[in-house]
């Protein structure tokens, strides 16, 4: 938590910063669920409204999983934006974030990246965020053992490259979280997780 809460203030300072864990987003104001036992992502943006230092968030969601942590905690602020594009058809039971993109079974990469293509502009002109906290996920992989969509590597790198590209043409900082991956080959979910990181790196 002390790493997202680091990276979002790096990120107002610099546009661009990364927490190399982080993306709790099932735990809710009350209780622990999924692996994620404080919810990290709302915390950070609390600590940096509560400082006065923003007022507008967006939480931008593509963890295999729903963040339904994090829908919660934020379902009655307007301050607060929630975008989740995920596989439908598992867990966790969901909540409703400002918009959610439940995806069918075996969605590949094109279907993937247009839903992205499309949404994440459209929210950022509309919401016009201070901060961006971007859910990446490695999960969505095609080779993960607790999905079923079937999104290359490609395909989340162009992901990745497309939200950080699109908040730096809106001049808004983004700070991210790894989330998930659950590969058959961890060699896989560590691939995934360090061209997230690189293309924080390269923005």
């Amino acid at each position: 938590t002390g790493g997202t809460i680091l990276a979002a203030q790096e990120a107002l300072k610099n546009n661009f910063a990364i927490n190399l864990n982080g993306g709790f987003h099932h735990a809710f104001k009350n209780k622990a669920e999924g692996f994620c036992y404080i919810n990290d992502m709302a915390v950070a943006i609390a600590v940096l409204q509560n400082a006065n230092k923003i007022n507008r968030a967006l939480i931008i969601d593509c963890d295999l999983h729903q963040g339904n942590g994090s829908a919660r905690i934020f379902r009655n602020d307007k301050r607060v934006f929630t975008f989740s594009i995920h596989q439908q058809n598992i867990y966790p039971i969901k909540e409703r974030s400002n918009l959610d993109i439940g995806l069918y079974d075996l969605t590949t990469d094109n279907d993937y990246l247009a839903h992205i293509e499309k949404n994440i502009p459209e929210i950022l002109d509309s919401h016009r965020p201070e901060l961006v906290i971007y859910q990446a996920g490695a999960d969505p992989y095609s080779e993960d053992q607790l999905g079923s969509l079937k999104i290359t590597k490609e395909g989340l790198k162009k992901r990745d490259d497309l939200i950080i590209e699109n908040c730096k043409k809106f001049s808004i900082p983004i700070a991210g979280t790894l989330g998930g991956g659950y590969a058959e080959d961890p060699a896989d979910t560590v691939d995934i997780h360090l061209q997230t990181s690189l293309s924080f790196l390269d923005a």
